[in-house]
């Protein structure tokens, strides 16, 4: 844990009592200061009486608000749009200063000891619509493939207060969305990432407008040594220009693109299954992607790229980050190959609960048995049209089964009804070289809890089906044998 510092012996309200709330009111004890809690669930509130915590109702005018200094609100509060949390409307009209476990990180990270290590820890901050958590796990696991100390946390793992009191010659990667950017009162990251944007969000943020300016805050009030950004989009082209000060290779951003960058600064390409870095207009580097089973498909060689970016600016060899990414085992549910059989592969990218990101999937496989359906998103598959080629057949499972069975037409299609269903006909009649995909674009909530449930139930049905095919292929050369 993280002592949050600048409290210590003040009453400090804390708004929202999951991960980060905990994790918050944990923190702010730990140095000194007496935390104050509430959240509008009773079971939250019970768990955090059960550790000792005072409760205040932080909705009313109140003696909960007395001598309050400050509220920590958690990110999925609102505090501005779609309207401001009722406990937040109080903090702006009696001048409470709001911020979050975010910005308590940042004014608590660095310590009295740390003048006396070697190496300064060093903070990497990642953000972007898509890719965040695959980048940020990349990072951390490239570093510690090189031998670097490293932790993860933030929106993936651990809340950035759990994490452990940061050790000489350390690094931390962050993945930051952009609720816990928007808040943040301190930003302070030593490189700060951004891979790209799409619409999400847009109630909490008031449009695309405000959905990039939160996460720009990252790069404006944060002041990262070292900026990596996905310029193919213009957001990220205006990004990069506030970024620079300078010309050459000593300006502070690294450009990621598609497509080779025609300026003379620092630049990581990736095409074709290829990165390569540019210097001074000459390439000094390249790495082969193609190997990398876990770094399927252009959207996961641009997050490798921004990897790659990301650590050079750390200091790492081109040799010890290929090393990282052929090695990279990928996250579970994000076109996590479970295992193959009879020249099929079993991948699950369950994660893809939109069009946007099953966009992602089908792009990287040229024929797949393609499961998809659940509680359908606006749109539904309309928009991934132009990939249904690829599709040598849909197995429809869920609420979304009907519509999409329509959105298909003459793609041929099958409505299952439950994942058991549909993987069982997939993996009978998928073929050689087929992939049997689960790409949802859809939600997960009539079947199942959650996205990591509907994944976990189809590693299942994958390792069992493998498990079969491998029996019955080691039957059959026994019985050759004989």
């Amino acid at each position: 844990m993280i002592p949050a510092r600048g409290y210590q012996g003040r009453r400090v309200g804390v708004l929202g009592l999951g991960r980060s709330g905990l994790a918050a009111a944990r923190a702010l004890a730990a140095g000194g200061a007496q935390p104050v809690c509430w959240d509008d669930a009773e079971p939250a509130r019970a768990a955090a009486a059960a550790e000792g915590f005072e409760l205040g109702d932080l909705t009313r005018e109140g003696a909960a608000w007395e001598g309050l200094a400050a509220l920590i609100v958690s990110p999925g509060i609102p505090h501005l749009h779609p309207a401001p949390h009722r406990a937040v409307e109080i903090a702006f009209a009696r001048g409470v200063a709001v911020d979050n476990d975010v910005g308590l990180f940042f004014r608590s990270a660095a310590t009295e000891d740390w003048a006396a290590f070697d190496s300064p820890p060093r903070i990497v901050c990642v953000t972007g619509s898509n890719g965040k958590s695959t980048t940020t796990a990349l990072i951390a696991h490239i570093l510690r493939r090189a031998g670097r100390k490293a932790q993860m946390g933030g929106n993936i793992g651990r809340g950035v207060l759990d994490l452990d009191p940061l050790e000489d010659g350390e690094t931390v990667v962050l993945e930051l969305s952009s609720y816990q950017i928007e808040l943040a009162r301190a930003l302070a990251p030593d490189v700060a990432v951004f891979l790209n944007l799409s619409p999400d969000h847009l109630d909490r943020h008031g449009g695309m407008g405000g959905y990039f300016a939160a996460k720009a805050r990252l790069f404006e009030l944060g002041g990262p040594e070292r900026a990596v950004i996905g310029v193919d989009q213009p957001e990220g082209r205006f990004l990069a220009n506030r970024m620079r000060e300078n010309e050459g290779d000593g300006a502070p951003v690294i450009a990621v693109s598609a497509r080779r960058v025609e300026d003379a600064g620092w630049s990581v390409t990736f095409r074709k299954g290829f990165v390569a870095e540019r210097r001074g207009g000459r390439q000094v580097a390249a790495v082969d992607l193609r190997p990398a089973r876990a770094l399927r498909g252009a959207h996961n060689w641009q997050n490798a790229a921004c990897a790659y970016a990301a650590c050079r600016a750390l200091g790492l060899s081109p040799r010890a980050i290929e090393a990282g990414l052929m090695d990279f085992p990928g996250l579970p549910h994000r076109l996590e190959t479970v295992g193959e059989a009879g020249g099929v592969p079993f991948v699950n990218d369950s994660k893809a609960t939109n069009a946007d990101a099953a966009e992602k999937a089908l792009s990287a496989f040229e024929r797949v048995r393609w499961i998809a359906g659940g509680v359908p998103k606006e749109g539904g598959i309309a928009p991934l049209a132009p990939l249904f080629g690829r599709v040598a057949k849909a197995y429809l499972i869920g609420q979304a089964a009907p519509e999409f069975a329509a959105q298909l037409g003459e793609v041929p299609h099958e409505i299952c009804g439950d994942l058991e269903t549909a993987f069982a006909l997939a993996a009978q009649e998928a073929r050689p070289g087929e992939a049997v995909l689960l790409a949802p674009a859809c939600a997960s909530f009539d079947q199942f809890r959650d996205f990591e449930a509907r994944g976990d139930a189809f590693r299942a049905l994958a390792r069992a089906w493998i498990a079969r095919h491998d029996g019955r292929l080691a039957a059959a050369d026994e019985e050759d044998a004989r």
